[in-house]
């Protein structure tokens, strides 16, 4: 059975292959036979890949830290100028206070 990733919060690919799997075998007599081939990793070994890593030359771990949600919303934030950082962090969170010229001239850039 393919595990559950904590930390793939709506991308997680056991989760998606499940789903799919669902709608693509919902009725028919191959469903079975397909699943339990899917389960028992049949493809995998019938189609042995010649090496544990990739192209990159990561391994599995490395993999899986950098496609984490936490990591990806990290490099978000990194990338974020700092005029848009600046934005966030003083920006009014109340709808009221959007319309004070103070929150107004923090909301457009000057030039």
């Amino acid at each position: 059975e393919w595990p559950v990733d904590e930390t793939k919060q709506g991308r997680d690919l056991g989760a998606y292959l499940r789903q799919r799997v669902a709608q693509a075998f919902r009725e028919g007599e191959n469903t079975q036979i397909s699943l339990a081939r899917l389960h028992s990793n049949y493809y995998k070994h019938k189609y042995p890949r010649p090496g544990d890593t990739s192209f990159s030359g990561l391994c599995l771990e490395e993999y899986k830290l950098i496609l984490s949600t936490d990591t990806l919303d990290e490099f978000k934030e990194m990338n974020k100028s700092m005029w848009k950082k600046l934005q966030e962090k003083f920006a009014p969170g109340d709808p009221e206070e959007k319309h004070k010229p103070w929150a107004r001239a923090l909301s457009r850039p000057r030039t």
